[in-house]
């Protein structure tokens, strides 16, 4: 059941003067932070806040902010759903993911959604600054570790293979393990992704094969452990 309260909406006078944020993220307090960070710069006034992905779409279409701020894990949605909606009826609007999920493994997804820039949420508070104002100019953010590797793909001609399993996934996929990783039963990740009991059995099963897992237990702990940051291999 959906218990969110709607998007949050800030302003004043200067908001005439300076770049409009919306954030989106599921925990209050990352909320506020990132609120009184962007709220004591002379450009930049946040406009609003969502923690779900259907407040975000409909904050981002009401308050017409000049960026936004996405984390990928939301417990209603999900915001690489909310980067491809966004970019494909806004093309102008920039677009920047906020996440502590591991950039080698979503970045170039994300960048591939239409985002404008992607970010680790352990990132300093002025390199963060750095990359909003990156993408509010219409240029694209990324760590020098991901921009080093999406080179590298490049160069190799399409002849480049990841070492990271994780990397075989589809989005839908990985949308799914990431669920999976934080507890979400298969019915409560169909509701959240408005799809079908079936269809998210389907996927598990994808997802099983593609990590070699050989059982639902298995996948169980491979997500919770990949989620959490530990050794994902099962035992």
């Amino acid at each position: 059941m959906n218990t969110s309260a709607g998007p949050q909406v800030y302003g004043d006078a200067a908001a005439r003067i300076r770049r409009r944020v919306l954030i989106v993220d599921d925990h209050p307090i990352v909320r506020q932070g990132l609120r009184r960070l962007i709220d004591q710069e002379p450009d930049l006034l946040v406009c609003g806040e969502a923690d779900s992905a259907r407040d975000a779409k409909l904050a981002i279409r009401e308050l017409a902010p000049d960026a936004v701020i996405v984390d990928i894990s939301l417990k209603q949605g999900d915001g690489i759903e909310i980067v491809k909606d966004a970019r494909a009826h806004y093309a102008n609007l920039a677009i920047l993911v906020l996440s502590m999920h591991d950039e080698t493994i979503y970045a170039e997804r994300l960048l591939a959604a239409g985002a404008n820039g992607y970010i680790m949420k352990q990132a300093a508070s002025d390199q963060f600054l750095i990359a909003l104002r990156r993408v509010l100019g219409g240029s694209i953010y990324v760590s020098e570790a991901v921009g080093s590797s999406m080179i590298q793909k490049f160069a190799s001609g399409g002849s480049y293979v990841s070492a990271n399993p994780i990397d075989q996934l589809s989005n839908r996929e990985l949308q799914i393990l990431q669920m999976i990783g934080r507890g979400l039963s298969t019915r409560e990740a169909a509701e959240a992704l408005n799809l079908s009991i079936k269809t998210v059995e389907s996927h598990r099963q994808r997802i099983k094969r593609k990590l070699n897992l050989a059982t639902g237990s298995q996948l169980v702990q491979y997500a919770v452990n990949w989620f959490s940051g530990r050794d994902a291999g099962p035992t």
